[in-house]
């Protein structure tokens, strides 16, 4: 028997509507509607364009009539960005872009009256300028107005259920990237809101992934002309999603989920908050089942995806193959950055960003776009080694391989580094890793899968998988001693 569900999969900077169809004990996607996710610099401010999203959504929803019924939609997005509707349901303002630099003083300023220590051994949240609880914490400090006036608080991805079924709710895997929610408890943490001067009972009870939570509206069907189908509340952070559709039930498994930021972690049964999780900035968010994704945020594809859009912006342009291409005409670890460096978050001109760092660490000032491609690809590699190799002391496990997931692996030269860097082979698929995790979750949420591991199983039998030896181990050994003593001079 067959049967469909609609997946929307919401990127940093694109989105798409998704067809997928169980039949036969397989898995198979079509895709019904693309568009830009654009975010919009008003002034000193930078926001995400929510009601253009919510046009779009609006928009798969008219296109998906061309195509089969389907018993349910999910949507997944980005974590941490929230925004606020007064009591009578109405959003109050355009939430916040995670990358607007407001957040920066707001996070050292909390972190004066709430040790991040404190905050850690609760929340489990790696420290990071954009969490929700510091983005908390300067709206209530520079824009109190609109908390005043709340009546919820909603999450990215909780904002678009609402708007598609009326249900005001929380989803887990969201709830997770607050640095608000107790990772022990799974609640609200009562002592991190009592800091911030905020109530608690502006936020929606947390579901926990998989739960249907209404409908889609009856106002939604009239004004679209469409049938109506259930909302289900999926893992609806993109990597949680994401790490569904690892196709492995073995246990320790250690992944990569590759796309504007990239996810190296494994999957815990119960958050790990020592001393040494803390000190290395992993952080523990929540997935399917409860289970707890132990993982360390990296940089990841912005700096290739903002290096050319500003070379666009110059006039220049490339396709990603293209800056592949450049990238493996030029000898490696000439150059090396610390991806993670903060002055490669906000948008803008990352080719300079690039050369100016290692103009600073006396390194070899990379001149072409070739050159800079390869220091980025290369740099990524080295900090997943960074991280590989911090998670697996932390976790006292030898991981075997590392699955590789989401859109970044079509780069393989990427994945080939990644092998060579952190001495382990490299398992690379599903490329859909978010939308294919979100349409299992409803598949799931539906009965018609009957448990993660059957879904991982499906999804290892249906869709492509590529496997990348380790190789050239010296040379990249030798090139993350060049790596640490780059970060030593940086750090200081």
């Amino acid at each position: 028997m067959k049967h469909n569900v609609l997946a929307y999969d919401f990127g940093a900077s694109s989105g798409r509507a998704m067809l997928g169809t169980l039949e036969d004990g397989r898995i198979e996607i079509k895709e019904i509607h693309r568009f830009s996710n654009d975010p919009v610099t008003v002034g000193s401010e930078y926001y995400w364009d929510v009601l253009r999203l919510w046009h779009e959504i609006k928009s798969g929803l008219i296109k998906a009539k061309e195509f089969e019924d389907y018993e349910s939609i999910g949507i997944d997005t980005w974590g941490v960005s929230f925004g606020v509707v007064d009591k009578g349901g109405s959003l109050i303002a355009n939430p916040l872009h995670y990358r607007d630099t407001a957040f920066e003083k707001a996070k050292t300023e909390f972190l004066e009256k709430f040790p991040f220590e404190r905050l850690y051994s609760l929340t489990g949240i790696q420290e990071i300028a954009f969490n929700t609880v510091f983005q908390l914490y300067s709206m209530k400090r520079n824009k109190g107005y609109i908390l005043d006036n709340a009546g919820k608080i909603l999450l990215i991805s909780d904002i678009f259920n609402y708007f598609l079924s009326g249900v005001q709710s929380a989803d887990f895997s969201m709830a997770s990237t607050t640095a608000l929610m107790n990772v022990h408890t799974r609640q609200w943490d009562k002592e991190v809101f009592d800091a911030l001067g905020i109530d608690r009972s502006l936020m929606c009870d947390i579901k926990m992934p998989g739960t249907v939570i209404g409908n889609i509206s009856d106002s939604v069907c009239e004004e679209l002309m469409i049938k109506p189908a259930k909302v289900v509340s999926v893992a609806a952070h993109d990597t949680a999603s994401a790490v569904i559709a690892v196709p492995s039930n073995k246990k320790n498994i250690a992944y990569i989920s590759c796309g504007t930021w990239s996810l190296l972690g494994t999957e815990l049964d119960s958050p790990n908050t020592s001393a040494a999780a803390q000190s290395a900035n992993f952080t523990n968010e929540g997935g399917y089942n409860g289970s707890v994704r132990f993982l360390k945020n990296i940089m990841g594809l912005w700096l290739i995806q903002e290096s050319r859009r500003h070379w666009k912006r110059a006039g220049r342009e490339y396709s990603f193959a293209e800056l592949e291409k450049l990238a493996c005409e030029c000898r490696p670890f000439e150059s090396i950055i610390d991806v993670d460096d903060t002055r490669f978050s906000p948008p803008g001109d990352i080719p300079g960003r690039v050369q100016q760092f290692c103009r600073e660490t006396g390194q070899r000032v990379p001149e072409t776009v070739g050159e800079i491609m390869q220091c980025i690809y290369c740099s990524l590699a080295l900090k997943y080694r960074d991280a590989f190799k911090n998670m697996e002391s932390i976790c006292g496990v030898k991981f075997e391989t590392i699955h590789m997931v989401g859109g970044g692996i079509k780069d393989t030269l990427l994945c080939r580094l990644t092998a060579g860097a952190c001495g382990v082979p490299v398992t690379a698929g599903p490329v859909e890793a978010t939308v294919i995790g979100n349409i299992a979750t409803q598949l799931m949420a539906l009965g018609h899968i009957k448990s993660i591991e059957q879904a991982r199983d499906i999804i290892a039998a249906s869709f492509p998988i590529e496997h990348f030896a380790p190789e050239n181990e010296a040379e990249f050994a030798n090139a993350f001693e060049k790596y640490k003593a780059i970060r030593i001079k940086t750090n200081n």
